[in-house]
């Protein structure tokens, strides 16, 4: 038996696509480009006084304005899809559906990778089609930490296979 341990790290800022969302968004530098930066504008402010330009939004100094962007969050769920078929994302489901499979792929090959998950009952194979099969696990839970860990899993060099939970 295989057991995978897998390790969570938690990360102290937000992303930026989280930041631009929540309007915290501020421009990631290394520290060289930021002294930089620190130095002309302590040279600008010796200088002559800068001038916004027209229709420019006014914010604290350093703050880099950013316009907001429309919600990603509330986009239609992504589709995965095996070659030109689009499989939509479904509900969490104890049944996993497995696409992009290549013609060498048999019933115990899938069932040696998918047996190191708890839970794990079964393989079928679809006859006729060598591309896709269908995996059993005893709950949703379960088969939703299979379709995590092993989603993109390249079974060949030229073949990652896409994991998607079985229509209901």
């Amino acid at each position: 038996m295989i057991l995978i341990l897998q390790k969570i790290a938690y990360s102290k800022t937000d992303s930026d696509l989280i930041a631009k969302q929540k309007g915290t968004y501020k421009e990631r530098g290394t520290k060289r480009k930021e002294e930089e930066k620190k130095k002309k504008k302590g040279k600008d402010a010796k200088g002559a006084p800068t001038v916004p330009a027209a229709g420019a939004v006014s914010a604290k100094p350093g703050a880099t304005v950013v316009p907001p962007r429309p919600n990603l969050f509330n986009q239609p769920p992504p589709v995965h899809g095996a070659g030109g078929m689009g499989v939509p994302e479904q509900p969490p489901n104890q049944i996993l559906f497995l696409t992009n499979l290549p013609d060498e792929t048999s019933e115990m090959m899938l069932s040696m990778l998918f047996t190191q998950f708890p839970g794990f009952k079964e393989v079928r194979l679809v006859p006729g089609r060598h591309d896709i099969a269908f995996v059993e696990f005893e709950n949703e839970m379960q088969s939703a930490a299979a379709k995590d860990a092993l989603q993109g899993f390249k079974i060949t060099p030229t073949h990652a296979m896409k994991i998607a939970f079985a229509k209901k």
